[in-house]
């Protein structure tokens, strides 16, 4: 019998067993952990530009309102065009996390394993898988907060098109081709773009390898339910050095939930579940208000299931 066929009491053997705070890669971890980490060294500088983004605004706004003031039309480009690259940085990297992303789902599923077994010997991949999730989380719920980045990027592309037409040479479009600005539109199109590339990538998947959907599906309720255990239990708890611990844990849970959502044909929040989401949903609400919006929003607006006829009705209620 596996750990987790025991329920909660497995999650607490795992709990005890693992070290997943230090994990550091064996052997046979080491290639793939390389690959994911030369991709996560580079996320808190991606978060620190988007926090950083200011936006520009009042430029545009200058620029539209005197259409024939030729110095003001100048200084909103001017000011649009490393914005402009930056969001490309921003979208490119987006594309490395995915292939990061698909490189664990790849080791964390594959037979002989259970993703259980998994999950209990690459420790140092599972924090990996994690990580990613966190930053996803935190990069979503930053840019939910800037409605100038649409802005800026529409300005752009107008711009850019009727000067297309005026036949002016763009060095920018050197750098963000009309392909690429496709590419970015849709992508900063959507509220949380980047849980969108990983609901994504985690779908194509499951519909592209031999593997059984559950090796995947198992995985995620596996991690969901780890961080709901160590959300929950005082045991576990107690020990977070700070803060951050807890929020880590909480994105993590809300992440791999989306993604289950995402993958799983009857979605997470279905009776026949693997995953607790009255159980997940409560120990977000008994957190502070003001450190869990975003993530009930997410679960109530990037999730795919929530609405079906199928859910349950006082877990929808949860998230009213």
């Amino acid at each position: 019998m596996h750990l987790w066929d025991k329920g909660k009491s497995g999650c607490y053997n795992y709990l005890r067993s693992s070290n997943i705070e230090d994990a550091q890669p064996t052997e046979q971890e080491r290639e793939v952990w390389n690959q994911v980490n030369s991709v996560l060294q580079d996320s808190e500088n991606i978060l620190s530009g988007l926090q950083a983004y200011k936006g520009a605004g009042q430029e545009i706004r200058d620029a539209i309102q005197n259409p024939s003031d030729l110095m003001l039309q100048e200084r909103a480009w001017n000011s649009v065009c490393p914005l402009v690259i930056k969001l490309k940085k921003f979208y490119s990297f987006s594309l490395r996390l995915e292939e990061a992303l698909r490189s664990l789902l790849e080791s964390l599923t594959c037979p002989p394993l259970t993703p259980t077994q998994h999950l209990e010997r690459e420790q140092a991949l599972a924090k990996q898988f994690a990580e990613i999730l966190h930053f996803t989380l935190r990069f979503d719920e930053l840019k939910m907060r800037i409605p100038a980045i649409q802005n800026d990027f529409s300005y752009y592309r107008r711009t850019i098109s009727r000067n297309r037409i005026n036949n002016m040479n763009l060095d920018i479009e050197s750098e963000v081709n009309n392909e690429m600005a496709n590419r970015m539109s849709l992508f900063y199109a959507e509220a949380t773009p980047m849980l969108k590339t990983l609901s994504t990538a985690t779908t194509h998947f499951t519909e592209n390898n031999t593997l059984p959907l559950e090796n995947t599906t198992d995985c995620l309720s596996t991690m969901a339910s780890v961080c709901k255990v160590m959300l929950e239990t005082p045991e576990y708890s107690s020990r977070f050095s700070s803060e951050d611990t807890l929020l880590f844990c909480m994105r993590v849970m809300v992440g791999v939930i989306i993604l289950y959502d995402h993958v799983h044909p009857n979605g997470a929040f279905n009776r026949s579940s693997k995953i607790d989401m009255k159980g997940c949903i409560k120990v977000l609400k008994d957190q502070p208000a003001d450190n869990v919006e975003g993530l009930l929003n997410a679960l109530k607006f990037t999730t795919k299931h929530l609405n079906d006829e199928s859910t349950p009705k006082n877990i929808r209620a949860m998230l009213q």
